[in-house]
């Protein structure tokens, strides 16, 4: 049942344990503040009192379970539930657009986001398209239980897959999960796993990753966030920079879309060199990944 649940609310397990929690706190506070207020009303008359206490639990039940989503930081993930059940009970379906909104959302293209930590550069992707009639941030992948991106997704109210090593190298790659979600085009942002072949093949030229050095240099498997840093330290390098590049079977191997520099000064070290290549990440990639789909989509 755990199993069905984590897969249809597609979350991993720990969040669904907080979820089940709020449920369970959310209705003891929504029963204990019904019969309180039914205190206040001068019923006798079961007939009428039990009526009444289900429609206060009723209208109580969603203040309830949002009061409680916060402190236990799944607002977001109760937030989109209770537009569902709105919905609903409205007589609408989930997928149910105006016209003008379904042709766009049909011109527009999906993208997952594949990171594995904190999430800072998936941020700035979101904050970038958040009103884009071009590109719609639809889906954040995550290998890790727990990290930060996945927190930013119940924030944003996107819809998350985490994945298992198992499936992703030695299964397809997630291609099914990718092609149900309609996504059109993936972007690597801080994803530690090199994608497999099964997922190249049916996005070609439709992933992209960002390398925090100068390729074809300080690139290659092990050649990652603070490893890279310290290397080009260590080299006596003058400069570093940025490389977003198209991914295909090899680490750090596709063609280079564009590159952006920072100088290195002797007092430098592989921390400030980070930060100074986060700004160049921050500033150059969602605008970079916005004119690659603006390439694709004009060839439709």
């Amino acid at each position: 049942m755990f199993e069905k649940l984590q897969q249809k609310w597609k979350v991993n397990g720990w969040r669904l344990l907080l979820i089940l929690v709020t449920f369970a706190l959310g209705g003891s506070l929504c029963g204990y503040a019904g019969r309180k207020l039914l205190g206040f009303f001068s019923v006798e008359s079961n007939l009428v009192r039990i009526p009444l206490y289900i429609l206060l639990v009723t209208i109580l039940w969603p203040v309830c379970v949002i009061l409680i989503s916060i402190p236990l930081g799944q607002f977001g993930f109760f937030r989109n539930y209770l537009k569902k059940i709105g919905r609903r009970m409205s007589g609408k379906k989930a997928g149910s657009k105006e016209p003008e909104t379904q042709n766009k959302q049909h011109n527009m293209f999906s993208v997952a986001i594949f990171a594995s930590g904190a999430g800072s550069n998936a941020q700035k992707i979101i904050d970038f398209f958040r009103n884009s009639q071009v590109i719609k941030i639809a889906l954040i992948v995550c290998n890790k239980p727990g990290a930060g991106v996945l927190d930013i997704a119940a924030r944003e109210n996107i819809p998350t897959l985490l994945i298992e090593k198992e499936t992703f190298f030695k299964g397809n790659g997630y291609v099914d999960e990718l092609k149900a979600a309609s996504i059109d085009f993936v972007v690597l942002a801080g994803f530690l796993w090199k994608v497999p072949a099964t997922l190249t093949a049916a996005y070609a030229n439709r992933i992209v990753n960002i390398h925090p050095a100068l390729l074809p240099h300080y690139g290659g498997k092990g050649m990652y966030g603070m490893h890279v840093h310290t290397a080009i330290i260590a080299a006596g390098e003058k400069q570093s920079g940025i490389t977003i590049h198209y991914v295909d079977n090899v680490y750090d191997n596709g063609a280079i879309i564009f590159q952006a520099t920072c100088d290195i000064t002797a007092d430098d070290t592989p921390d400030t060199l980070a930060q100074k290549v986060h700004l160049l990440e921050h500033a150059h990639y969602p605008r970079v990944i916005g004119e690659v789909v603006l390439q694709l989509q004009n060839q439709r």
